[in-house]
């Protein structure tokens, strides 16, 4: 935790260190330079934070898909489109193994359900399909009628 603090605390000035972390033998190192990217992410970390979203251990996947799709500590400048990001989001909610990893995946394609009838698929096979009763309440919430939907609807 003071390592996580201490980058975080430098910023764009600690990216290297966080990009190379992300190549870590150790999972929670893995895991914590997602969470740091989550805050400091910028474009030149964008094709490695999505490739985390295939590591082999669920807590470094579910960090990376939280980094992806959580907009609160990144503007607009550096979040990844559709285009970048949609597929693996699909793939990861129809068919990996950890109901959290696919619960984050909800959130990220999510994103693009006003723009995508591939990911308002994707949500309504969900919600009634998944085996996870957590993974079908969460896609609920962003497909038509869902209180996510609703709130995030494109004003006229």
């Amino acid at each position: 935790m003071a390592a996580y603090r201490e980058l975080l605390r430098r910023g764009d000035q600690a990216l290297d260190a966080i990009r190379g972390g992300l190549s870590h033998e150790d999972a929670a190192v893995r895991e914590g330079c997602c969470r740091l990217l989550d805050h400091l992410v910028d474009v030149d970390s964008m094709d490695q934070l999505i490739t985390m979203a295939d590591d082999p251990d669920a807590r470094v996947r579910i960090a990376a898909f939280h980094a992806l799709a959580c907009d609160r500590c990144k503007g607009d400048t550096c979040a990844p489109g559709a285009d970048r990001v949609l597929a693996p989001g699909i793939r990861h909610l129809a068919a990996d193994p950890d109901p959290h990893v696919r619960a984050r995946a909800v959130e990220l394609v999510g994103k693009f359900v006003h723009t995508s009838a591939d990911a308002l698929a994707a949500l309504r096979s969900a919600q009634a399909h998944d085996p996870s009763p957590t993974v079908r309440k969460v896609a609920g919430w962003y497909v038509p009628g869902g209180s996510i939907h609703r709130r995030t609807r494109p004003r006229a």
